[in-house]
């Protein structure tokens, strides 16, 4: 009995050793950023949000691609809100395919407002290809699809370092110790100075990880705001009907004779 009982305990110890290494390795909590957009009456910073789009046009748009975004949506209240001409400005800095012309031909054009962001492969294929073998995932819905959401990927824009002792990683491989695994294979494209913001923000690496999270976040759940003040109104109305059910209760109630 005795045996079967320090057999248990040792295989459990066992367990434990070999256990803890690996969740403490792969099970990292994001950083928590103290965000604009959070809680009930949370907005978007509109000029992290511009600064963001910078951002993300000049460092993450040649491997990430944003299918579900317009160049007008920047312009749309709640985002953005670049200026119209702005709007077209960016628009008209990208070439677009389209086509076939009267001659069956596929044609370049500038872009406009209603084209979707351009993707920057012909196709999946391509995009891995291109990657070392890893597809560049969509950053459109990118906040919503990641456990941790903003936290996690402003975390892992951050997250990166030298690995430690006795961690080997392969050729093309980074570490990153808020990843799962801490191995990702997107080279840390942030240094600062990177980016020479147009309002003349300091563009640090963390600065940089916070404004394109920001835009990043607004593009998942562009209608965020619009959602937070229609809950405010909604709690707003709940507590008045409640004061109004409550007062008209304790009117009927006190006409009625309690005595027996």
């Amino acid at each position: 009995m005795i045996k079967s009982n320090l057999k248990i305990v040792f295989l459990a110890s066992l367990l434990f050793i070999l256990f803890k290494p690996i969740q403490s390795a792969e099970m990292v909590d994001p950083i928590k950023v103290n965000w604009s957009f959070k809680g009930l009456t949370g907005t978007f910073d509109r000029a992290s949000l511009q600064r963001g789009f910078q951002v993300y046009k000049e460092v993450c748009s040649s491997c990430h691609s944003m299918q579900y975004l317009s160049y007008r949506n920047l312009g749309e209240q709640g985002g953005p809100e670049f200026s119209e001409q702005e709007v077209k400005a960016i628009a008209a800095s990208f070439e677009i395919q389209d086509g076939p012309d009267d001659q069956g031909e596929m044609f370049t054009r500038p872009g406009k407002p209603s084209d979707k962001f351009k993707n920057p492969y012909p196709n999946v294929q391509a995009a891995i290809a291109a990657n070392g073998g890893a597809y560049p995932p969509d950053m459109s819905v990118l906040v919503k699809a990641r456990k941790g959401g903003a936290n996690y990927i402003y975390s892992v824009l951050v997250g990166y370092d030298d690995p430690p002792p006795g961690v080997t990683l392969d050729e093309g491989v980074y570490y990153n110790k808020y990843m799962i695994g801490n191995k990702i294979k997107m080279p840390n494209n942030l240094t600062d100075g990177l980016v020479e913001y147009a309002d003349g923000t300091e563009s640090s690496v963390d600065q940089m990880a916070k404004d394109v999270t920001t835009f990043l976040a607004w593009a998942a759940e562009p209608e965020l705001e619009e959602r937070h003040k229609t809950g405010v109104k909604v709690i707003i109305y709940l507590i008045l009907l409640t004061i109004l059910v409550y007062l008209s209760m304790k009117k009927i109630w006190s006409r009625i004779d309690t005595e027996i």
